[in-house]
């Protein structure tokens, strides 16, 4: 139920336009530490997932792998493995349906 309700926030922020999408323009924000939360996908490659959790690790921005490539992706409308909350508000709504 509330991870509906966090993928909800998601299809809500990417219409405010505080979401960013794709690998590389993700890295781009968490590197300029503007991402508050980075989401990658469960199902996403190896390498994409290591490459995004190490980067996330070194600017201690929050990382969530809950979500399947296929729930972010009907989420936001897009086909993404992953993504990056910009906005500090969603971001604290969608880490408090996941993780409690």
């Amino acid at each position: 139920m509330n991870k509906q309700k966090a993928l909800n926030m998601l299809g809500l922020a990417m219409r405010a336009g505080k979401l960013i999408t794709g690998e590389e323009m993700t890295l781009k924000e968490i590197r300029q530490q503007r991402a508050a939360l980075v989401l990658v996908a469960s199902d996403a490659g190896k390498n994409t997932q290591k490459k995004i959790k190490d980067k996330s690790s070194y600017y201690e921005i929050p990382l969530l792998d809950t979500f399947s490539a296929d729930e972010i992706s009907s989420a936001i409308g897009k086909p993404r493995m992953v993504v990056g909350i910009l906005d500090a508000g969603f971001a604290k709504k969608v880490q408090e349906l996941i993780l409690g």
